[in-house]
């Protein structure tokens, strides 16, 4: 016990048994235990300078008593914690003060990880990580070069946000309203070299196997429409000028290929500097610079006024010869599709708005069903202005004019994804290094004499200054590269990362072989693999370390792989993995593209990383509106702890309503959590510190409607915990306790049972008051009390009285009682008799539950 306290003293019980838990390793985790596993994670934090504010315990809550009731159900329980480290706020901090990032990074876990073992979360921290460390980080490089040599990694020139006055890369987070959250200095779009993650080759698989998951709906549509699967027709435009070759388009709509009055290209399309003629060069230009300013969010505002401009060329419509003028607009991306559109503003609406604004030609080539309609129209009907098409439903024509484009080689069938590669790079200091080394051409042949087991099929090269470098990786002994010291964290000013300065770094004499490095300025080493190399100065996106960190908590501190074949055997994927809605895209589908790479590779046994799924919903500040800083409604975990106690937050988040839900913070509400467990602790503690008199070892003492509700209490407790429904299971609770405190003896087996129930939600108290009335050791080993159904059967039920269908009284019967005793009750009933003064017509009767008696009323 903490001490021999006589009130709830929270601040003596709370530190006194987390050091308990400490110093014991009560929540470790044994690998290859005999017992059943479960695995519960939470989406693992990011620890900003900030740290946790109130949200953060909510979903940690919710694990925290899934894995504690787990364990009292004979479960060996992974409940691992870590850091997502590596990130852009680290930098800025560095940047502005001169601080490494590692340093600001360690002081923001140190503090995260007091207040997180402040709320007595039983996590096992023999197995934290943190995706910064170089132990860590390794396997993060090393999954990489598996992806690098499958052929999934990649370089090319992608556009980046830049600004020409801080001659730096930005990240979106950085910009608003099109300028530079620092400064204030316009942006624009540039293009970079960037590594590249080809995503797409598992785009099929990353939809279909959704079916295989339990996640909610809402998140699985969100993956499918970022997938986007779309069948239609790949379209092959010829251009005028034949010399300039042809427009590539997808449509999921061939049918309408009749109404194409216009084409539209982005303006990055490689073919626009071609297409633009002498008088509209100068427009195209001046249209390209303004639109550089853009977010893609913008160009594709559907409330936005379209924009554009003529390139004085024109496409040929393969279906009908027809002259199409070709425009450069900004509400067609590069980055889906092939970065041209066909456009048929008879039947799209971005298309007609165009149009109209620009008079150009609008064609109707679906006539409709209904005569009201108007344009554009997209709904469906039969085919018109459309030569031989004419009078087919669209599906038909559809296949028809698809089938006849690829007859004249003029188009194909073909699945389009809206997903598209990953953009795997960043020109930031503080991430990942990418364990690659350039070379010439020359030397790339020499590597590959040497070593032809850890290249892709096809070489990674990328052209610069008329040079053509070649990518070659690490091999796994060199592993982990880490980050260099550097002089300065700000960017080199030519678009590359602070590691383009560090010289001594950059260029090396580099072993082919072994992948040992030393600097350019000294003598090349003798031997056949030495050659002269340039490490990369990209680094990785902080979503490279969250891509797999679930994996490495199955084995952490392993030194030979990412986790071994039989950790990852036994505790395979999470069996609940609960985070924010936030995430319901990129995480979780980053983390299932990697995972079917590691699956394919063999590494692990499973094609999937989580199989089920909960997003807790956010806390809203006391205003109802979203925390931050800015508003001044961020609540602060430190404060409730000072104040109430972290077993009284822990159930004050989970009461608040169900975890799914949005929820405001009301900070009266938090005192009645607060006098319930006030109410417990006087139950079992009298007023000099003992156990209260009213506790005897005579379970005789306890009446049946206090058995029967201390196993409803068990059965609903265990049943909602199942199914993460807290709030009434602590609801349940409250009534029990209730009933304790009317009751004037209660036996300590009781007692315990209930404190059993209680210490997944409120572990400390219980704890302390388990030492206190009499459990063996702690509470947390204790098995989870078993309900006896034959305790919840009940001998009499409550009938309601009603008369002409109004409620007139009620009264406890028997079960099973007939209907004429039912009617010789309410008969006699002094509430009832008033009211049936009129001729009864009919009795309905439904057992257990109402007797309704219709009587005629007296005119």
């Amino acid at each position: 016990m903490a001490t021999k306290c006589k009130d709830y003293q929270f601040q003596e019980i709370e530190p006194h048994w987390q050091s308990f838990w400490e110093e014991n390793h009560s929540f470790r985790a044994e690998n290859g235990s005999a017992k059943p596993k479960y695995y519960v994670l939470d989406m693992f934090p990011y620890p900003s300078g900030a740290g946790l504010h109130i949200g953060h315990p909510e979903g940690y809550t919710g694990t925290d008593i899934v894995a504690r009731y787990r364990r009292a159900k004979g479960f060996n329980v992974l409940h691992p914690i870590g850091w997502d480290a590596f990130g852009l706020p680290a930098e800025q901090h560095a940047v502005r003060t001169g601080t490494h990032p590692a340093s600001n990074t360690r002081n923001n876990i140190v503090n995260f990880r007091r207040q997180i073992k402040a709320l007595g979360f039983s996590y096992d921290w023999d197995r934290e990580i943190d995706t910064t460390d170089p132990k860590y980080f390794k396997w993060t490089q090393w999954i990489f070069l598996q992806l690098f040599k499958r052929g999934l990694a990649y370089v090319d020139e992608r556009p980046v946000w830049w600004c020409p006055e801080l001659r730096t890369v930005l990240a979106n987070e950085e910009i608003v309203d099109g300028k530079s959250d620092v400064g204030g200095f316009p942006v624009e779009r540039r293009n970079l070299r960037q590594w590249v993650l080809r995503i797409t080759a598992y785009a099929e698989r990353l939809l279909a196997d959704l079916k295989e998951v339990d996640w909610p709906e809402s998140t699985k549509r969100m993956q499918e429409a970022w997938i986007g699967r779309s069948e239609g027709a790949e379209v092959l435009f010829d251009l005028e000028d034949r010399k300039q070759g042809q427009l590539k388009i997808f449509t999921t709509r061939p049918d309408t290929l009749f109404g194409c009055t216009y084409m539209v290209l982005a303006p990055e399309h490689p073919l626009v500097d071609a297409l633009a003629t002498a008088e509209q060069k100068p427009a195209v230009d001046a249209y390209r610079r303004k639109s550089a300013g853009k977010s893609d969010l913008d160009r594709t505002d559907l409330a936005k006024e379209k924009s554009g401009v003529f390139s004085g060329a024109y496409a040929i419509n393969p279906v009908n010869g027809e002259r199409v003028p070709v425009w450069i607009a900004d509400y067609v991306l590069m980055s889906y599709g092939t970065g041209a559109i066909m456009a048929v503003p008879a039947h799209d609406e971005r298309d007609y708005e165009f149009a109209v604004q620009y008079s150009l030609p609008i064609v109707q080539v679906i006539e409709p069903s209904h005569s009201d309609a108007k344009l554009p129209y997209v709904g469906d009907g039969s085919i018109i202005h459309s030569g031989e098409y004419n009078g087919l439903d669209w599906p038909e024509a559809k296949r028809r004019i698809t089938a006849d484009l690829a007859a004249h080689g003029a188009g194909r069938a073909t699945v389009n994804f809206k997903l598209r590669d990953w953009l795997f790079s960043r020109q930031r200091y503080w991430g990942e290094p990418f364990p690659i080394v350039w070379v010439s051409e020359a030397d790339y042949g020499r590597a590959l004499a040497l070593r032809r087991d850890d290249v892709p099929p096809e070489p990674v090269r990328f052209t610069s200054g008329g040079v053509t470098h070649f990518a070659l990786p690490l091999p796994t002994p060199a592993l982990p590269l880490e980050l260099p010291d550097v002089q300065s964290y700000l960017p080199s000013g030519n678009g590359e990362s602070p590691l383009a300065n560090e010289t001594a770094w950059l260029e090396i004499w580099f072993n082919a072989t072994t992948g040992a490095a030393v600097p350019a300025t000294e003598p090349k080493p003798s031997g056949d693999a030495w050659m002269r190399g340039r490490r990369e100065t990209n680094t990785m996106p902080q979503w490279a370390g969250s891509c797999w960190y679930y994996l490495r908590f199955t084995d952490p501190k392993n030194p030979d792989a990412i986790a071994s074949p039989a950790a990852l055997k036994y505790w395979g994927v999470p069996d609940l993995y609960v985070g924010g809605a936030e995430h319901a895209v990129l995480h979780l589908l980053y983390a299932r593209f990697w995972h079917k790479v590691l699956f394919d590779l063999g590494v692990v046994p499973q094609s999937e990383p989580f199989t089920k799924l909960f997003h807790q919903g956010p806390i809203l500040g006391e205003d109802g509106e979203k925390m931050s800083k800015s508003r001044g409604n961020v609540i602060s975990p430190d404060t409730i702890i000072a104040s109430h106690g972290a077993d009284t937050l822990r159930l004050y988040l989970m009461f608040l309503g169900p975890l799914e839900a949005m929820k405001p913070w009301n900070p009266h509400g938090i005192e009645g959590v607060h006098r319930f467990l006030q109410k417990v602790w006087r139950e079992c503690i009298g007023r000099e510190g003992e156990v209260t008199d009213k506790i005897v070892d005579d379970p005789a003492v306890d009446s049946p409607e206090l058995t029967k509700l201390l196993h409803e209490t068990i059965k609903k407790a265990g049943e909602d915990i199942e199914n993460l429904r807290f709030n009434t299971a602590i609801s349940q609770m409250m009534i029990f306790a209730n009933a304790l405190q009317k009751s004037p003896r209660v036996s300590r087996a009781t007692m315990l049972a209930f404190l059993q129930v209680l210490a997944p939600f409120a572990p400390h108290l219980s704890e302390e008051l388990w030492s206190r009335v009499g459990g063996k050791g702690s509470v947390l080993h204790a098995a989870w009390p078993v309900f006896d159904p034959a305790k919840l059967v009940t001998d009499t039920v409550k009938l309601v009285f009603q008369v002409n269908g109004k409620h007139r009284g009620d009264q406890l019967v028997p079960v099973g009682l007939a209907e004429a005793d039912a009617l010789k009750l309410a008969e006699a009933n002094p509430k009832v008799v008033p009211h049936l003064r009129g001729k009864m017509r009919r009795v309905i009767y439904v057992p257990g539950r109402i007797l309704n008696i219709v009587v005629e009323v007296p005119s």
